[in-house]
């Protein structure tokens, strides 16, 4: 049976809302200080795919995502890497969940880049988890979401 109390919502969302931070947070890497890669893949399904931007979309798996990152930090073309995000919107029916969330990027310390990913969750007995992540670069998050009826204050809440 689907829960839907507003308290219980809140909760989902505040979960949601902190598994994404996590997911930007471990991709954060420097010189001496390595990604946290496996707390980046354990936030997705065993078989979530996750889209980039580039087109057309090719789907990959979480770790192939990390690998490709790892890679462009072990060849020196990202010498350093770190995500914000910069909002997020939830919406939460029964043990489903979409959520929009922007991220700001800065590779080796000034080149930044901006997206807005869509995430696709879903809730399991271990709590939610992303079974599919897809994302487009943008100009401007808050631009981006105010296009799309989205707030990028307060997390988005409404």
């Amino acid at each position: 049976m689907a829960q839907t109390s507003t308290s219980l919502h809140g909760s989902d969302e505040e979960e949601i809302r902190s598994l994404i931070r996590a997911q930007f947070d471990s991709l954060g890497w420097a010189p001496g200080r390595d990604g946290d890669w496996l707390r980046f893949e354990e936030g997705f399904l065993s078989t979530a795919q996750l889209f980039g931007a580039k087109r057309p979309a090719q789907p990959q798996s979480a770790q192939d995502f990390t690998a490709r990152l790892k890679g462009l930090r072990d060849d020196g073309v990202l010498r350093e890497f770190r995500e914000k995000g910069v909002g997020c919107e939830v919406h939460v029916i029964g043990s489903v969940a979409v959520a929009v969330a922007g991220c700001e990027m800065t590779e080796n310390g000034d080149e930044v880049t901006r997206d807005v990913s869509m995430f696709l969750l879903v809730r399991n007995p271990q709590g939610w988890r992303i079974a599919a992540q897809a994302w487009d670069v943008v100009e401007d998050i808050p631009s981006a979401f105010a296009a799309a009826g989205l707030r990028t204050d307060g997390e988005g809440e409404r």
